[in-house]
């Protein structure tokens, strides 16, 4: 399957070395370019990307206004996975773009195989965050003023196990350890993350986490290595 690319940034030189890095994958095609956010929900709009590229800081329509638009886009059905380039590991651009909906993170010096990576596993469903930013991104973002209430009564429908391993993917552990820790294959551990997200109604991991911390089932801390 071909994985289609919309590419979103402000620079052009920047664009150009997106394009060419991804370009040359033989699963991957880029659909198109976008200088800004206001461009790049036309784009979404009528080239239908699997996933975008989104440069965070961007004259206009920024990259969190432009994920937040794009994923509730009463125009068009469709949601593409956002991945959000950004300058810096940590500030207030990463959390409230978790807020936004974007489904991972990716540093501007990564490496083309890291960036090349980047899009494949967001495509295949599952959240991103760069190495430097995981841990200290979910230790800021609990205590961010934006935090909201979510709905917990949801965590009902989860089974016993489900929520054990609810608990360990929100406090950062990948499905190989969290089935290490469980004792129990990491397919399996991909079935229950699978169950968990669908009774949820959560997009990807990035948003399970969110939804942990904001439902009070796991707290700063918990489930340090």
């Amino acid at each position: 399957m071909t994985i289609r690319v919309l590419v979103v940034d402000d620079q052009q030189m920047f664009r150009v070395g997106l394009t060419s890095i991804l370009g040359a994958q033989p699963d991957i095609e880029v659909a198109g370019e976008a200088e800004d956010g206001a461009s790049a929900l036309s784009r979404v709009r009528s080239l239908r990307p699997d996933v975008v590229l989104m440069d965070v800081r961007m004259p206009g329509m920024n990259g969190i206004d432009a994920t937040r638009t794009i994923l509730n886009d009463p125009v068009s059905t469709h949601r593409p996975r956002i991945l959000m380039l950004t300058t810096f590991d940590i500030d207030d651009y990463v959390f409230a773009a978790l807020r936004a909906g974007a489904s991972g993170f990716l540093l501007k010096d990564a490496t083309p195989e890291e960036l090349v990576g980047a899009v494949r596993t967001v495509h295949a469903g599952e959240a991103l965050l760069a190495p430097s930013v995981t841990r200290a991104l979910i230790e800021e973002f609990v205590g961010t003023p934006e935090r909201r209430a979510a709905p917990s009564h949801l965590l009902s429908e989860l089974t016993d196990r489900e929520r054990e391993v609810f608990t360990l993917m929100a406090a950062g552990h990948s499905n190989a350890e969290i089935a290490a820790r469980l004792f129990v294959s990491e397919q399996t551990t991909k079935s229950h993350v699978s169950r968990i997200l669908s009774k949820l109604a959560l997009r990807d991991r990035v948003h399970a986490v969110v939804f942990a911390y904001d439902s009070g089932l796991v707290r700063p801390g918990d489930g340090r290595r």
